[in-house]
């Protein structure tokens, strides 16, 4: 379900019906309440004023809702949009049922639905954690860090990652102990950002050849490496079907009681 697509639909429609009133059935309801008053000669109470003037229920639902759905368009679409982790894809950085706040004009200003770029701002950058909607699938958002942006030259062997044929430095920080077992903990750098990622020793994973990255697209991995579904598996990011740029963690939901104490910045 395209949420974007129904909160635009419901924009329309109650904001056509609270026009319409305005325009045409307001004015008529005014007439009739003067043409019967006319016709009278004791003139109506208050409580028969009242009811010849009062709005039909779609127009009293509409006229209270349509501001209100306005706002959450605009917000949703322009400025700020919530999302939910899913999966351990970007673990440690983000874990399942961390509910996360997006950028939405970082990387420009899109319409909603069409998803096409109106007003340009930046582009995304090295290290950023980007929501974009799925290549094969645009009804579907991942979250992934962006490592490739267009014309690098990428690689992935043995656990190493290389951009434009130099290694990405990494340290070792620690095992990741029982929440992820058989996981080293690293922090990585992507140019001024250091993150963390997990490392399975002992899974292969995939490997990627050198490829370069064509113009109008990025490659992306999520931080836990071993248990990502990629652009190492699936390919590159078009540029029209980036979401935003994912900056904070503010709250956290797991089943039981929401927690706010996980509220921070996203690196």
């Amino acid at each position: 379900m395209d949420f974007s697509l129904l909160l635009v639909v419901a924009v329309a429609v109650t904001g056509l019906i609270w026009l319409l009133d305005l325009v045409w059935w307001r004015p008529a309801r005014r007439q009739r309440l003067v043409t019967v008053e006319a016709g009278t000669t004791e003139g109506l109470d208050e409580h028969a004023r009242e009811k010849a003037l009062k709005e039909p229920w779609p127009v009293d639902y509409s006229r209270s809702f349509f501001p209100v759905l306005l706002v959450v368009l605009v917000l949703r679409s322009f400025v700020v949009e919530p999302f939910q982790i899913p999966s351990g894809s970007m673990r440690p950085t983000l874990e399942v049922g961390d509910f996360i706040l997006v950028n939405k004009f970082t990387y420009g200003l899109r319409l909603p639905v069409v998803h096409t770029r109106i007003v340009e701002f930046n582009e995304p950058e090295r290290g950023d954690v980007m929501v974009f909607r799925f290549p094969s699938e645009p009804s579907v958002n991942f979250i992934k860090r962006v490592v490739g942006l267009p014309g690098d030259r990428i690689r992935y062997e043995g656990k190493q990652l290389f951009v434009n044929g130099e290694p990405v430095t990494k340290r070792l920080l620690s095992e990741a102990g029982p929440g992820a077992p058989g996981e080293l903990l690293l922090e990585e750098r992507l140019g001024e950002l250091a993150h963390r990622i997990y490392n399975n020793p002992r899974d292969p994973g995939p490997q990627v050849r050198e490829l370069v990255v064509p113009e109008g697209h990025y490659f992306t991995m999520g931080d836990n490496r071993d248990h990502s579904n990629d652009s190492r598996y699936w390919g590159f990011v078009p540029e029209e079907n980036i979401v935003g740029r994912a900056f904070a963690v503010w709250m956290h939901w797991d089943g039981g009681l929401p927690s706010f104490t996980s509220m921070r910045r996203i690196h």
